[in-house]
């Protein structure tokens, strides 16, 4: 048998569960729970800021409707400082105990914020809401780091599209859940009681569950250990230790064109997630149970539709269909042409078409799914070992747009019953998904970058470390 028919016969030998695949329904718990808390504040302030309770008890701050898109926002003011920061440290001192301390800190202040806002109005929640922001900042760079060590190349797709698939399924269920609890007698504010809880005992079972990378993990067999170190392509040696090219990711195209992407995808996403429940309630006249529950539909589509596009990313480049760089730019442009396309129409759309706008919406969010194994999972592909600083790089950069884009909306839709004034809000949205599916078209790939490998390192030239760059095409 040679060479290839070996790590073919490796390969399907470990599609039986194994060590990875805990590690990974674990990251996509702690995706699931930190997108439900972000989440949850879109439906969540609709009914904080009611002049009609369900409940008499409930406590209600219709003062606060002024700053609604400011509070929304402001979670993204925290998120964006600790991105970069975040993945070099995840790559030095190791990823699980920040994700941890992170969340477990982002759970207590969301159950912390029914007493802030209670106290100290729209200014409490939002410190409240920085406070979490910055926790959750270390969310992504810690998950990218340690897919970049769990993930062999061969499932690199669908095990990626799965964790992050985590995030849109989260929204879609704290938005029904949001919806379903604050119109009942409990109200509102046992939303963000739920979540602290659940963030609570995520922590728990990591930080027994939880595991950096296989070398560190006291159960894994010796054939899977294996497996996933030789098809990950990161440096596992302890004694190495890479020292961050910045001059050369800072001029790379490939890492531009990531980011570029990036930046335009959250753009549109975060806009859409933040102000859907406001454009359902406004435009189309729903009210706050019929709200969240469709305002969940689009992230429900977009987490069926994700679950579909990365094992169908893995077969085209297991097949050879295209080359990973090619399969990435196709996925790529699905998930942020599409969305365009769904934007621009629902953007001219003429009143008393309800259904068809809940179409398109569904549509936009839905098919943004492809953007998961298209530049979202790109980091892996040309630095396994950044992958942690790249995400942080690009995160940061993308999370401008994430709060600039719904504060925007503040100041464009002066009127929240007016269509036109939404139609300017769904075209820039559109535009910028256009503008950079096209860069990355032209400016992203699939080969890993000769900066990913360690030169003149300590440790490097006297371990017999060996690196093969895969022939992975554009």
């Amino acid at each position: 048998m040679d060479v290839k028919d070996t790590s073919e016969a490796k390969m399907s030998s470990f599609s039986k569960m194994g060590a990875r695949h805990v590690q990974i329904f674990l990251l996509f718990a702690a995706g699931f729970i930190g997108y439900g808390m972000r989440a949850s504040m879109s439906v969540g302030i609709v009914a904080m800021i009611s002049e009609k309770p369900p409940d008499e008890s409930i406590p209600t701050y219709p003062e606060l409707k002024d700053d609604k898109d400011t509070i929304l926002s402001s979670f993204f003011w925290g998120y964006v400082v600790f991105q970069i920061g975040a993945g070099q440290i995840a790559e030095k001192y190791g990823p699980k105990y920040f994700l941890m301390a992170s969340l477990a800190i982002a759970s207590c202040f969301s159950a912390l914020i029914p007493y802030m806002v209670a106290q100290y109005g729209s200014t409490g929640l939002m410190v409240n809401r920085v406070i979490q922001g910055l926790c959750q900042g270390f969310l992504f760079p810690s998950t990218h780091c340690v897919l970049s060590k769990w993930t062999p190349l061969a499932e690199r797709s669908r095990i990626a599209g799965f964790v992050y698939t985590a995030g849109p399924l989260g929204t879609s269920v704290s938005m029904i859940v949001t919806g379903f609890i604050s119109d009942t007698s409990f109200g509102w504010p046992y939303v963000f009681y739920l979540y602290g809880c659940c963030g609570l005992l995520w922590v728990l079972i990591y930080t027994y569950c939880g595991c950096n990378k296989p070398s560190e993990h006291k159960t894994i067999s010796i054939e899977e250990r294996n497996y996933i170190e030789e098809n990950t392509m990161a440096v596992t040696d302890e004694k190495v230790r890479l020292k961050t090219p910045w001059t050369s990711i800072l001029s790379s195209l490939p890492f531009w064109a990531i980011l570029v992407s990036h930046v335009g995808n959250n753009w549109g996403f975060w806009t859409l997630l933040t102000e859907i429940p406001s454009f359902m309630s406004s435009v189309l006249k729903y009210d706050i149970k019929s709200n969240s529950e469709l305002s969940a539909l689009p992230y429900l589509g977009y987490c069926i539709l994700g679950l579909v596009l990365s094992p169908a990313s893995d077969l085209v480049i297991g097949k050879k269909i295209l080359s990973l760089g090619g399969s990435r730019k196709l996925f790529n442009c699905v998930g942020l042409i599409l969305p365009a396309i769904s934007l621009i129409a629902l953007g001219y759309l003429p009143t008393g078409h309800e259904t068809i706008a809940v179409i398109l919406l569904v549509l936009a969010v839905s098919t943004n799914a492809g953007v998961l194994v298209g530049f979202n999972v790109n980091h892996i592909d040309i630095s396994p070992n950044f992958a942690g600083t790249l995400m942080g790089l690009t995160n940061c950069a993308a999370n401008f747009g994430s709060f600039i884009g719904p504060l925007l909306v503040k100041y464009i839709v002066t009127d929240p019953e007016d269509e036109f004034l939404w139609r300017i809000v769904f075209m820039i949205s559109a535009g910028l998904y256009i503008a950079s599916a096209i860069f990355f078209v032209i400016f992203g790939s699939g080969e890993r970058q000769d900066w990913n490998e360690p030169k003149n390192e300590v440790g490097a030239a006297n371990n017999g470390i060996e690196l093969i760059k895969p022939k992975l095409g554009a």
